[in-house]
């Protein structure tokens, strides 16, 4: 099995780094921020070396950010969808039935998502109070439309296809786990699902997720301080270790895309424990020796969006 370390990058370190994906047609990594519902950006230089470029307020909380093949960035945010626009200023798309609120009020919020290749958007909530059931992955359609592909969810997570975009992956960071569906790229729809990995009796769980371009699943282990590395039928082949417990998400990027970008978080560190891990909430690198794809932009409409029943 192969074991890798990893080294924190240029950008500062922000409260819960969330969401990175790397955006091929600008040349450019996303990332947010997401209790300051900040959208960042930074080049990549062809020896990793990053290089912040701009952030912009997306939002009360941003979950993750998408680029727009119509211009701009597509954004999970608050309790619907969002656009970011290219001079900063945002709107909102989509407020979802039955999402929103605060954590006062057992609110939810966009937590996590990925568009596929066709350019659907896929977007999945959370409770703010990560209370069993109340989350769920919701489809924006490329004419618009917005429908439910899943509930009674907990913490919709990780998203991501197959190369071949026949099978599609799902993390639930509640119970600690990692679901594999058959995936109909017409259609867009999710069936036959089975659990691939199963967290319960380890230590941390699968949060954020990517499928590098052999096909094989990178999950970050929030609560581990890992990234770990899994064949299509659920083998361990590689451990990244990060310096920080919180590990959030990862992607490839990088102008070769054979960078691995992991994104950690402060979130419910004190004063004392953020002192002790300075580097909590920061961006890491690691190069695996493979590649992955870009995020692939939503494609469809940016007006008159419409929240099926």
């Amino acid at each position: 099995m192969q074991r890798l370390t990893s080294s924190p990058a240029e950008p500062a370190p922000v409260e819960h780094a969330e969401g990175p994906v790397w955006d091929a047609a600008a040349g450019e990594l996303l990332w947010v921020d997401i209790p300051n519902g900040q959208v960042h950006r930074a080049r990549i230089a062809p020896d990793g070396v990053m290089t912040p470029i701009g952030s912009a307020r997306g939002g009360d909380t941003v979950g993750f950010v998408l680029p727009a093949a119509a211009g701009g960035w597509v954004l999970g945010a608050g309790g619907g969808i969002s656009h970011l626009e290219p001079d900063g200023s945002a709107r909102v798309l989509v407020d979802l039935v039955g999402e929103g609120g605060s954590p006062d009020d057992g609110g939810t919020r966009m937590n996590d998502g990925a568009c596929d290749r066709a350019g659907r958007f896929f977007g999945g909530t959370m409770a703010f109070d990560q209370r069993p059931g109340a989350g769920a992955l919701y489809r924006l359609d490329t004419d618009g439309t917005v429908s439910t592909v899943l509930d009674g969810l907990t913490v919709s997570n990780g998203l991501g296809w197959s190369p071949d975009e026949r099978t599609v992956y799902l993390a639930d960071s509640g119970p600690g786990l990692v679901y594999a569906f058959d995936y109909d790229p017409d259609g867009g729809t999710f069936t036959e699902q089975r659990v691939l990995l199963d967290f319960t009796d380890q230590v941390g769980v699968a949060d954020g997720l990517t499928v590098d371009d052999e096909g094989c699943l990178w999950t970050a282990v929030w609560g581990r301080g890992q990234v770990r590395r899994w064949s299509p039928d659920g083998e361990l082949l590689a451990v990244v270790e990060v310096p920080v417990a919180q590990v959030s998400s990862c992607c490839f990027a990088g102008p070769g895309r054979d960078l691995l970008v992991i994104s950690t978080s402060t979130e419910g560190m004190d004063d004392d424990a953020r002192a002790a891990v300075p580097d909590a909430g920061r961006l890491f690198t690691a190069r695996p020796g493979v590649t992955g794809p870009p995020a692939n932009p939503y494609r469809g409409r940016l007006a008159g969006l419409s929240q099926l029943p």
